[in-house]
Protein backbone atom coordinates (compact mmCIF):
# COMPACT_ATOMS: atom_id res chain seq x y z
CA UNK A 1 0.00 0.00 0.00
CA UNK A 2 3.17 2.63 0.89
CA UNK A 3 4.56 1.66 -2.20
CA UNK A 4 1.76 2.47 -4.22
CA UNK A 5 0.92 5.60 -2.58
CA UNK A 6 4.73 6.68 -3.00
CA UNK A 7 4.47 5.72 -6.54
CA UNK A 8 1.29 7.88 -7.10
CA UNK A 9 2.81 11.11 -5.32
CA UNK A 10 6.16 10.41 -7.79
CA UNK A 11 4.00 10.48 -10.99
CA UNK A 12 2.26 13.55 -9.86
CA UNK A 13 5.47 15.16 -9.33
CA UNK A 14 6.55 14.09 -12.76
CA UNK A 15 3.40 15.10 -14.51
CA UNK A 16 3.74 18.12 -12.69
CA UNK A 17 7.29 18.92 -13.84
CA UNK A 18 6.60 18.55 -17.39
CA UNK A 19 4.06 20.50 -17.84
CA UNK A 20 3.96 23.56 -19.93
CA UNK A 21 5.52 27.01 -18.36
CA UNK A 22 2.09 29.61 -18.43
CA UNK A 23 4.66 31.95 -20.57
CA UNK A 24 7.02 31.41 -24.09
CA UNK A 25 10.31 30.87 -23.93
CA UNK A 26 12.12 32.72 -26.86
CA UNK A 27 15.54 32.80 -28.64
CA UNK A 28 17.57 35.76 -29.55
CA UNK A 29 16.10 35.33 -33.19
CA UNK A 30 12.56 36.05 -32.12
CA UNK A 31 13.55 38.48 -29.25
CA UNK A 32 14.86 40.86 -31.90
CA UNK A 33 11.72 40.58 -33.85
CA UNK A 34 9.71 41.53 -30.50
CA UNK A 35 12.46 44.82 -30.34
CA UNK A 36 11.43 45.83 -34.09
CA UNK A 37 7.53 45.24 -33.03
CA UNK A 38 8.20 47.83 -30.05
CA UNK A 39 7.23 45.06 -27.08
CA UNK A 40 9.13 46.42 -23.90
CA UNK A 41 12.07 43.73 -22.70
CA UNK A 42 12.92 44.34 -19.16
CA UNK A 43 16.54 43.16 -18.04
CA UNK A 44 15.09 42.32 -14.57
CA UNK A 45 19.43 41.57 -13.01
CA UNK A 46 20.56 43.79 -10.60
CA UNK A 47 22.86 47.16 -11.54
CA UNK A 48 26.33 45.51 -10.89
CA UNK A 49 25.19 42.77 -13.26
CA UNK A 50 23.86 45.39 -15.98
CA UNK A 51 27.34 46.95 -15.28
CA UNK A 52 29.56 43.71 -15.74
CA UNK A 53 28.28 42.93 -19.18
CA UNK A 54 26.25 45.34 -20.33
CA UNK A 55 21.98 45.64 -21.47
CA UNK A 56 20.29 44.67 -24.83
CA UNK A 57 19.45 48.29 -25.79
CA UNK A 58 16.37 49.40 -25.33
CA UNK A 59 16.00 47.47 -22.09
CA UNK A 60 14.41 48.81 -19.38
CA UNK A 61 15.93 48.04 -16.05
CA UNK A 62 14.17 46.80 -13.27
CA UNK A 63 15.99 44.57 -10.67
CA UNK A 64 13.68 41.15 -9.74
CA UNK A 65 15.00 40.26 -6.87
CA UNK A 66 18.37 41.52 -4.45
CA UNK A 67 21.40 39.48 -3.65
CA UNK A 68 19.71 38.01 -0.98
CA UNK A 69 17.02 36.99 -3.02
CA UNK A 70 14.41 38.78 -1.78
CA UNK A 71 11.58 40.41 -4.47
CA UNK A 72 12.07 44.63 -5.14
CA UNK A 73 9.40 45.92 -3.38
CA UNK A 74 9.10 48.23 -6.49
CA UNK A 75 8.88 45.59 -9.43
CA UNK A 76 5.18 44.43 -9.96
CA UNK A 77 3.64 48.47 -8.95
CA UNK A 78 6.21 49.60 -11.78
CA UNK A 79 5.47 46.78 -14.42
CA UNK A 80 1.56 46.97 -13.52
CA UNK A 81 2.03 51.02 -14.59
CA UNK A 82 4.14 50.39 -17.71
CA UNK A 83 2.31 47.07 -19.00
CA UNK A 84 -1.18 45.80 -19.25
CA UNK A 85 -1.92 42.40 -18.22
CA UNK A 86 -3.06 41.57 -21.78
CA UNK A 87 0.28 43.73 -23.42
CA UNK A 88 3.03 41.54 -24.63
CA UNK A 89 6.08 41.51 -22.32
CA UNK A 90 9.61 40.31 -22.52
CA UNK A 91 12.40 39.17 -19.66
CA UNK A 92 15.74 38.33 -19.42
CA UNK A 93 17.87 38.17 -17.14
CA UNK A 94 21.63 36.07 -16.74
CA UNK A 95 20.37 32.45 -17.80
CA UNK A 96 16.62 32.56 -17.60
CA UNK A 97 16.18 31.50 -13.90
CA UNK A 98 15.30 34.51 -12.46
CA UNK A 99 13.13 35.43 -15.46
CA UNK A 100 11.76 31.76 -15.51
CA UNK A 101 10.60 32.83 -11.54
CA UNK A 102 9.10 35.85 -12.52
CA UNK A 103 7.43 35.27 -15.72
CA UNK A 104 5.66 32.67 -13.69
CA UNK A 105 4.40 34.89 -10.99
CA UNK A 106 3.06 37.54 -13.50
CA UNK A 107 1.42 34.68 -14.93
CA UNK A 108 -0.70 34.49 -11.29
CA UNK A 109 -1.06 37.85 -11.90
CA UNK A 110 -2.78 37.80 -14.52
CA UNK A 111 -0.16 38.86 -17.46
CA UNK A 112 -1.59 36.67 -20.62
CA UNK A 113 1.92 37.72 -23.24
CA UNK A 114 4.68 37.08 -21.55
CA UNK A 115 8.24 36.24 -23.15
CA UNK A 116 10.91 34.41 -20.91
CA UNK A 117 14.94 34.71 -23.35
CA UNK A 118 15.99 31.53 -23.16
CA UNK A 119 19.66 31.27 -21.94
CA UNK A 120 19.29 35.14 -21.46
CA UNK A 121 21.84 37.55 -21.71
CA UNK A 122 24.71 35.02 -21.72
CA UNK A 123 23.79 33.41 -24.88
CA UNK A 124 22.77 36.82 -26.95
CA UNK A 125 26.26 37.91 -26.13
CA UNK A 126 27.81 34.49 -26.58
CA UNK A 127 26.07 34.76 -29.90
CA UNK A 128 27.80 37.93 -31.02
CA UNK A 129 24.64 40.58 -30.32
CA UNK A 130 25.71 43.98 -29.26
CA UNK A 131 25.15 45.52 -25.60
CA UNK A 132 25.41 48.95 -24.21
CA UNK A 133 27.17 49.49 -21.35
CA UNK A 134 26.06 51.97 -18.60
Amino acid sequence: MITRIFAIILLAFSLGACAEPPYTNVDNGKLKELITQGVPLYDVRRAEEWSQTGVVEGSRKLTFVDSAGRMNPELLPRLAAEVGKNDPVVLICRTGNRTDSLARELAKAGYTQIYNVRDGITRWIGEGNPVVKN
